[in-house]
């Protein structure tokens, strides 16, 4: 009977052990799902900094700061301190800002970390834009639009908005400014980025055209670093009809899918909007604008490795997302998809080049 006992103890002893286990687990899997719940929170308080300037703010003094310093220059004649200690507080806890207790005493300062730096309007390279750009409304509707997706097939923006993207910016003024403005932060810090890394990669290259460039800031930007190089920025006409001059740099308009300008080689961010059949044209009339020999492309794009422990890997999947979400079936692709894509379009010889940014290097050459 005494050996049974013991037994019957360990037994529960035992039993115990798995329910806290089990306790444990359901406790982590029910924080991990509220914390995924709430992401959005995240980007709403940084839109909240962002639109009130608080990064700015404290920037502006060159020093930490006080809540109520902060408040004092907020551009409103009676801002609410009590919202604002809120809101801050939430950013400190994500360490976005930092909170310091005086040695003396006296209020809290507040200072700027790495992160929000990133948040200064007037900063060389600043993603506010960009924030306030996918927090809009226009843009955050169609994420509400993925099961339907799914189930029915489609495009998210155009169940959401009744008109494509383009189609859609084009009829608001105000969106357009706002898409625009994060584009072109977007691409000043991958160009940056480009330029810091590939250093190599521009010599030799006399003639570059930049296909579905935009206004030119990236090809100029090229040119500005490597003064050797004759840049062409190449987009559609009405696009190129409104691009401010550069030194380096001219602007011809046309269409990507009949014909691309020659040149030694050819510059390209654009592939990701694109489905599998439109890249292959596209490459196929990039291979027949570039010398067979010596010619190559030069594609800046994400390229997902899900198993990547980089600390970009995540928002290289989010931002696939977003394709899903604001694009006409555009898609980040994996290191397999980009293969099958260049061989389909000719290139199929390629190196991968990381870069300190989202994207990353793809040169390709011909056959």
């Amino acid at each position: 009977m005494a050996g049974g006992s013991e037994n019957d103890d360990v037994l529960e002893v035992s039993l115990s052990h798995n329910e806290a286990d089990e306790a444990e687990s359901m406790l982590k899997g029910q924080a991990e799902i509220w914390r995924h719940m709430f992401a959005f929170a995240d980007s709403m308080a940084l839109k909240c900094a962002v639109e009130l300037r608080i990064a700015d703010i404290i920037h502006s003094h060159g020093r930490p700061i006080t809540l109520s310093q902060i408040a004092t220059c907020i551009d409103s004649p009676s801002p609410d301190i009590a919202y604002l200690a809120r809101i801050i507080r939430f950013l400190v806890h994500a360490k976005i800002f930092t909170a310091t207790a005086p040695p003396g005493g006296g209020e809290t300062l507040y200072g700027l970390t790495p992160a929000s730096k990133w948040l200064l309007h007037d900063g060389e390279l600043s993603l506010a834009p960009v924030i306030i750009m996918n927090n809009h409304p226009s843009l955050t509707a169609p994420w509400h639009c993925f099961a339907a997706c799914v189930k029915d097939g489609g495009i998210a923006f155009e169940k959401a908005h009744g008109r494509q993207i383009w189609d859609f910016a084009s009829e608001n003024p105000e969106f357009n400014k706002i898409f625009n403005d994060a584009m072109a932060c977007m691409t000043k810090i991958s160009i940056k980025a480009v330029i810091a890394a590939y250093k190599d990669g521009f010599d030799g290259i006399g003639t570059l055209v930049d296909v579905g460039g935009g206004t030119g800031g990236a090809v100029a930007e090229v040119v500005k670093a490597y003064p050797h190089i004759k840049g062409v920025n190449f987009d559609l006409p009405h696009v190129v009809a409104t691009a401010p001059a550069y030194d380096g740099v001219s602007h011809v308009g046309g269409d990507m899918f009949e014909s691309i300008p020659y040149a030694d080689a050819i510059f390209m961010k654009v592939l990701h909007d694109w489905n599998d059949e439109d890249c292959i044209k596209i490459l196929k009339n990039c291979q027949k604008a570039i010398p067979k020999k010596i010619g190559k492309i030069i594609i800046v794009e994400v390229l997902i490795r899900p198993d990547d422990n980089d600390l970009l890997e995540k928002t290289r999947l989010v931002f696939d997302l977003g394709m899903m979400a604001h694009s006409s079936y555009g898609k980040e692709r994996t290191e397999v998809e980009w293969k099958k894509l260049l061989e389909e379009g000719g290139f199929p010889r390629y190196t991968i080049i990381k870069i300190p940014t989202l994207s990353m290097i793809i040169e390709a050459y011909p056959a």
